[in-house]
């Protein structure tokens, strides 16, 4: 029996074809008899000039390639539908197939198989800007792959991918067309190739990063980079798909960068060139199979696989690529360093009456802005429900996500209580997702559905500690949460293939605040759930509606008790949290004795409640109503007021540097012009500020302060070094030398970078500050 085409990737490298485009416009064609009078549909070809398209193919078999792509870039239904040519879309692909195989087996020996690769190019309409849906979209290229299947295919390849959700919905549309035609939706290969343009990014705005992250848990056998450049361009791109992709690598450059000559566009690599450029591709030593795009002809190919010919598979790589959601543009971890992913709850029409106005309303702009808020004050992700009684809940999930993941740069969280809404959801996001949320409140079936779902559309899971216990359904026992969770984990894990680090648990938060006895030991009981259930798994993630453990209280007691529950439950093992990120205080800013009655209160530390566990240093139990002593605390409290003394009042040196600690803009003009008068700008800068953002780093370490604090401190201290540069004295004369400054590629942070400039400017240095997230070739 012949090895198949994934048999063979593993052994050694493959060449595939160059460019059917190239061989096709050198030919002599009538325009109504070989096109049928449809111009630039090269596609029809396949009916009208057979020889012609099977003599391009041998052209590229007998130059050594392994593998020849059909006839079929155009071949799905939406894109036929331009030529009317729709009712032949399954016999225009199984032609094309049935060509490509009658001339690979003509070449085929045992020793050396040759293999067909059925084509589907990325179509006309992009389906993220919404020029079309995903059911026609789907319908479109499970058809024209039931087409090649049946035509003799060895794998359906994706090619010249430009929108993430494409390729999502088309890949998804290739298995269901192998399996009507096979029995078995895995019975061949599906490849991904995207294209990535000189911007950096895909058509849309992806990053490489964001769409191995969004295609990774899909059925994909390998995923590679077409078009758009040549091989020189594609280095940076095969070089994260080497690092972070696990499956074959694929890789089919253009003969470089087109130029106009005549009026005519030209690929100016000739085959020479164009192999000896691949050859920074092929040292990276990750790439499975080589090919060409745009202008390579049948001499580049031979070229090509001279100088790849019995090179062995690359080695096999095992990538732990941390668990991570992505946005149509980036990624982002779901551990974050020293702190816990928050989720915006403010896009959520059951928790949110802002949100379900503008639902109603259908005020697109205005929930556009409502999410870039959440984002710009700290959320990592976005919570999105839009669960409103009466109202069309699947149509109002695409309207909303579908603008949401093309104008906003964070991941999403799919959330309702109805599958026929999340799928919705997951339809129109075009990054990686998180399903919220599964459980057992309605049996197994269900929690299957949301399994199988998560499966499907490569989507994490939020699984909530609910099941079919009719007395008490909601875990309210650290032992329930437990056991609850380890029920869920094993079943996600086991029958549906889900992995560990992509399941987040909410043990579930329940208010603490109403002064019923079956609520008052509802946060510790949380804060312990929590505990075993990281002790158990500790790659999971534990995730929780923080905000619900306040329900009742005032705002500004609601505040308190959130952040001092926040800083329990990650001392715990808490790894995320739903909640407004502008809300959560760090420990630092809340009065002594405002957080002493929180952690009495979450401790449960009523006269009653004698020999409780895991209670915190300085809580005793002195015989108080705890819930009474937090809400007479607040009686007439309106906010939060910071603890320690007034900025004001502190002598100059503690002020800059509280400024900085504090993340605070007021007045902090007028104490750097204080500062200026008694010592110099760079004085101001080494021996105050920084001291101001040693101390934020270390609250940080310490999770004594979370991420939007950081952010905030680190725009103050760019004001602050900018309102001082002007004062700093700059060497002159002969220039000290050149430096070029960035931040690495995934990193955003420039407050360094940018506070290094101004030194070295000033004392004589050329600088070029590039700027933010910069690859290594660019540097």
């Amino acid at each position: 029996m012949a090895a198949t085409l994934i048999e063979t990737l593993r052994e050694r490298m493959l060449v595939f074809d160059g460019a059917m485009g190239t061989q096709v416009h050198d030919l002599d064609l009538d325009l109504e008899r070989d096109y049928l009078g449809c111009e630039n549909c090269t596609d029809v070809l396949s009916l009208t000039s057979p020889e012609a398209v099977a003599d391009i193919h041998r052209s590229y078999l007998e130059a050594g390639a392994d593998a020849v792509t059909t006839n079929s870039f155009g071949g799905a239904r939406h894109v036929l539908e331009e030529f009317g040519l729709e009712g032949r879309t399954f016999e225009l692909n199984r032609q094309a197939a049935e060509i490509a195989r009658g001339a690979a087996d003509g070449f085929a020996t045992p020793d050396r198989p040759r293999f067909v690769l059925g084509s589907l190019g990325p179509g006309t309409k992009l389906i993220t800007l919404g020029q079309i849906g995903w059911e026609r979209l789907f319908d479109a290229y499970r058809e024209a792959a039931e087409g090649l299947v049946a035509g003799g295919a060895d794998a359906v390849l994706l090619e010249t991918c430009q929108d993430l959700l494409q390729v999502k919905c088309a890949a998804m549309a290739a298995r269901e067309g192998i399996r009507r035609q096979k029995g078995d939706a895995h019975a061949l290969p599906v490849l991904v190739s995207v294209t990535i343009e000189l911007t950096g990014t895909m058509l849309v705005g992806s990053s490489i990063e964001a769409a191995i992250e969004a295609l990774r848990p899909l059925p994909i056998d390998g995923l590679g980079l077409n078009c758009a450049t040549g091989p020189v361009e594609m280095v940076e791109p095969v070089r994260a798909l080497g690092e972070l992709w696990d499956r074959p690598i694929t890789v089919m450059p253009n003969a470089g960068l087109p130029v106009l000559e005549d009026g005519k566009t030209v690929y100016p690599l000739q085959p020479k060139a164009f192999v000896d450029a691949m050859g920074r591709l092929l040292d990276l030593g990750v790439i499975s199979a080589v090919g060409g795009c745009c202008g390579t002809t049948p001499d580049h190919i031979r070229a090509l696989s001279e100088r790849v010919g019995g090179r062995g598979a690359p080695a096999p790589r095992t990538i732990d690529a941390p668990a991570a959601s992505g946005s149509l543009f980036s990624v982002v971890e779901h551990r974050q360093d020293s702190s816990a992913l928050f989720v915006g709850e403010r896009c959520n029409a059951s928790g949110s009456r802002a949100f379900k106005r503008l639902l109603e309303d259908e005020d697109w702009d205005g929930i556009i802005s409502l999410a870039r808020k959440q984002v710009k004050s700290g959320s990592h992700l976005l919570d999105v429900n839009v669960d409103v009684a009466g109202r069309d809940n699947a149509a109002d999930m695409h309207a909303v996500v579908s603008r949401l993941s093309r104008e906003v740069d964070a991941p999403l969280m799919i959330d309702s209580t109805q599958s026929a809404t999340i799928e919705a959801g997951l339809r129109a996001a075009a990054g990686r997702c998180v399903i919220n949320s599964a459980n057992f409140e309605d049996g197994e079936e269900k929690f299957d559905t949301l399994c199988r779902m998560a499966k499907d559309y490569g989507a994490s899971l939020v699984i909530g500690t609910i099941d079919e216990d009719p007395e008490e359904a909601m875990a309210r026992t650290r032992d329930r949460k437990l056991a609850i969770a380890e029920r869920a984990i094993d079943r996600a894990t086991e029958k549906h293939g889900l992995r560990l680090e992509d399941i987040f648990i909410d043990p579930l938060v329940l208010p603490v605040s109403t002064g019923m006895d079956k609520d008052r030991r509802s946060a510790l009981e949380l804060i312990e759930g929590v505990r075993l259930i990281a002790d158990k798994f500790p790659t999971v993630q534990i995730t929780c509606g923080l905000s619900n453990a306040s329900f009742g209280l005032k705002p500004a007691a609601r505040v308190v008790l959130n952040s001092v529950l926040m800083h329990e439950l990650t001392g715990a093992g808490l790894t995320s949290a739903i909640l407004h990120a502008g809300s959560i205080l760090p420990l630092a800013k809340i009065p002594e004795d405002q957080r002493a009655a929180c952690l009495a209160l979450v401790y449960d530390k009523r006269a009653e409640s004698k020999g409780g566990t895991g209670l915190p240093e300085g809580v005793t139990d002195d015989g108080f109503d705890p819930l009474q002593a937090l809400i007479d605390l607040f009686a007439d409290v309106d906010a939060v007021a910071d603890s320690g003394p007034k900025m004001e009042d502190l002598p100059l040196e503690e002020r800059l540097q509280m400024h900085i600690i504090e993340g605070e803009n007021a007045g902090l003009d007028d104490a750097l012009d204080e500062a200026l008068g008694r010592w110099d700008p760079l004085d101001i800068v080494n021996d105050h500020l920084l001291e101001g953002m040693k101390v934020v780093g270390e609250r940080f370490a310490s999770g004594e302060m979370q991420l939007p604090f950081v952010l905030r401190s680190a725009e103050v201290m760019k004001k602050a070094v900018a309102h001082l540069e002007p004062h700093m004295e700059k060497v002159e004369g002969q220039g000290r030398g050149s430096i070029v400054l960035a931040t690495v590629k995934g990193d955003v942070h420039d407050i360094g970078k940018n506070l290094v400039d101004i030194i070295l400017s000033n004392n004589g240095y050329t600088v070029h500050n590039i700027g933010i997230k910069k690859p290594i070739n660019e540097i």
